[in-house]
């Protein structure tokens, strides 16, 4: 079967009190649009079509892509009338499935059972509290209207069988379907349900199939919404680790936001953020509020609380922090030690090498089994531009020593505590930059002129 999927996307969401669209607000790390254009892509369709109106230039700026068009809706009018606007960039395709942008739950395995059927198809939802939703008014089981809440009657309101808003309809009768919409409701809009009542003159079977899970159906209206849609993506997330075998010190308190993959006896503490892609191999152990970014770790590693790695690769069996950050750019190999408030940015650190305690690592490129100690920085900007600083195999840097970049330390040679090294260092040499202790006889410390 062919499809079009339009992505009605136009809305101002007032009740998010955001200046952001509605659509652009996060769930789980993404735009809650994206989300909906992530499943309309699962299904392989000829035309996806995105209708924007409020804050459409931010919405193509960040969905644009070639398999995507977008429609204007200038006048928010109503969801018939937004369909109108897509109608001239679909494809010749059987059916035309309207999704929506706030809407970023919705499984493929739901869509593709609802496309599978022939005339009108409606997802449908059962509700406890129906109230805000189009009531589905049946006839012999049959869907014979739909029926928005502020135009219901009592009784129609009582109905806990809601419209989503999620519809599969024929493609080659739309345009005579939506050219006969009229607002003749409280909203003074054009309703896109008033296509059941033309569907069924024109003999189009009507059906409204109930989604298997509430969740999908779900839209965002408000920062309330959102935060329940987050909890419960987060909640779905933690157990789906838990099932792989990961060890999550407590389920509620881990944020994924991205992907995260996990390998086995990955142990993760309380606390912890994930953002983008994060890659952690077998016996990994992420200490208690660590934020970890686009980062791949490999076997054995720990990484102690308070840490925060973004865009990195760091290798197997290292120990890094506690309040470390490692910034992007930066390669760790096996056995590395980075210890608390150290950051590394930019660098490739080799195997074995440490940096225990309070130092700077940045542009640099240091080799093997090299010790940093406490308090080194490279210092690698001059105000203007960036230069890079080299450290080879071997080297022992003494406490509280600045690199003044470019410079190199070639293999074996130390440095003594307090130096400050602007030239290359020889392999195997010591180098030291002191000035000559004194001590001055019956100095005696200021004091305080007394206040008059």
């Amino acid at each position: 079967m062919s499809l079009n999927v339009v992505i009605l996307a136009a809305g101002q969401g007032k009740r998010m009190n955001s200046q952001l669209p509605k659509v652009l607000h996060p769930l789980a790390g993404k735009p809650l649009l994206a989300h909906v254009v992530a499943a309309a892509r699962a299904l392989s369709p000829e035309k996806i079509v995105v209708v924007i109106g409020h804050g459409g230039d931010a919405v193509r700026q960040v969905i644009a892509a070639p398999d995507i068009a977008f429609a204007l809706q200038v006048e928010q009018r109503g969801t018939g009338h937004a369909l109108q606007q897509a109608l001239p960039h679909l494809a010749k395709a059987d059916t035309t499935l309207v999704l929506f942008g706030d809407v970023p739950l919705i499984d493929p395995d739901t869509l593709r059972n609802l496309i599978k059927g022939k005339g009108v198809r409606i997802l449908t939802a059962l509700l406890e509290d129906p109230k805000g939703y189009g009531r589905i008014v049946r006839k012999q089981k049959q869907v014979r209207a739909i029926v928005e809440e502020k135009d219901a009657s009592a009784a129609q309101k009582k109905i806990r069988e809601v419209n989503t808003g999620i519809m599969a309809l024929p493609t080659a009768r739309l345009a005579a379907w939506l050219g006969k919409l009229k607002p003749q409701n409280a909203q003074k809009e054009y309703y896109l349900t008033d296509i059941v009542p033309l569907a069924l003159a024109d003999r189009v079977t009507v059906s409204g199939t109930p989604a298997s899970d509430v969740w999908q159906t779900l839209g965002v209206n408000s920062q309330t919404q959102l935060a329940q849609l987050e909890r419960h993506v987060q909640q779905k997330t933690a157990h789906r680790l838990l099932e792989h075998g990961v060890t999550l010190a407590d389920p509620a308190r881990v944020d994924v936001r991205g992907e995260l993959i996990c390998g086995r006896d990955v142990s993760i503490d309380i606390g912890c953020l994930f953002e983008g892609r994060v890659s952690l191999a077998d016996e990994v152990t992420i200490g208690a509020h660590c934020v970890l970014q686009n980062i791949e770790i490999k076997a054995g590693t720990r990484i102690e609380p308070y840490s925060h790695l973004v865009d990195a690769v760091i290798g197997a069996n290292c120990r890094i922090g506690p309040y470390a950050r490692i910034r992007p750019g930066t390669t760790l190999a096996d056995d590395v030690h980075i210890g608390n408030f150290v950051e590394v940015k930019a660098s490739d650190i080799g195997a074995g090498s440490k940096a225990s305690h309070l130092s700077y690592i940045g542009d640099s490129s240091v080799g093997r089994n090299v010790n940093v100690g406490a308090g080194t920085i490279t210092c690698n900007y001059d105000g203007a531009n960036k230069h890079r600083t080299v450290i080879e195999d071997d080297v022992f840097i003494g406490s509280d020593t600045q690199l003044v970049a470019p410079v190199t330390v070639h293999r074996g040679a130390t440095i003594g505590a307090g130096a400050t090294i602007t030239k290359d260092v020889a392999a195997g040499e010591l180098a030291i930059s002191r000035a000559k202790q004194i001590s001055i006889q019956g100095w005696k410390r200021p004091t305080k002129k007394e206040k008059p």
